[in-house]
């Protein structure tokens, strides 16, 4: 795995998220194609960019895309 893997299935997961529901992780798993390693990776790229949220509320693990605004 590289970055540009990585780089790839986080934008396969990212087009997933904008429908802006939660996702739990087997769902997005299934829909993605992903495997877990890749999943995870994908997710953790787009967590670093600031670009999704887990939600601790669900039962299971669950995420979404993260708006930011920043007014200037």
């Amino acid at each position: 795995m590289n970055k540009n893997e990585i780089s790839k299935n986080a934008k396969k997961v990212w087009m997933l998220l904008c429908d802006n529901s939660h996702w739990d992780y087997s769902k997005l798993r299934e829909e993605s194609g992903l495997s877990d390693t890749d999943l995870s990776a994908a997710l953790g790229w787009l967590a670093r960019e600031d670009k999704v949220q887990f939600d601790p509320y669900c039962d299971e693990p669950s995420v979404f895309l993260s708006v930011n605004v920043y007014i200037g």
